[in-house]
């Protein structure tokens, strides 16, 4: 794509800009898994720790929960009662 009207180095800067865009991308993306897994291990851990406490705390509250978070994200998978 060669347009004569645009400056010489203009495809330099354009691979320039792609790179830095896909880069930040990345970031994003990695930033985004980071604060999904802590999250993840977050609730996992306030589960156990209650269950530790509290023999209530069994499965009837992880099949309640998976459930409820099923209804609360639904553009969010993996909240089965297993996963929880």
């Amino acid at each position: 794509m060669s347009d004569p009207s645009l400056p010489a180095d203009y495809p330099v800067l354009l691979r320039q800009i792609v790179q830095r865009i896909r880069h930040v991308r990345t970031r994003a993306l990695l930033a985004v898994n980071h604060e999904l897994v802590l999250l993840y291990w977050q609730i996992g851990n306030d589960l156990c720790a209650r269950r530790r406490h509290d023999s209530a705390w069994g499965a009837g509250v992880t099949t309640q929960l998976a459930a409820d978070l099923t209804r609360d994200f639904p553009d969010m998978t993996g909240w089965s009662p297993r996963n929880l």
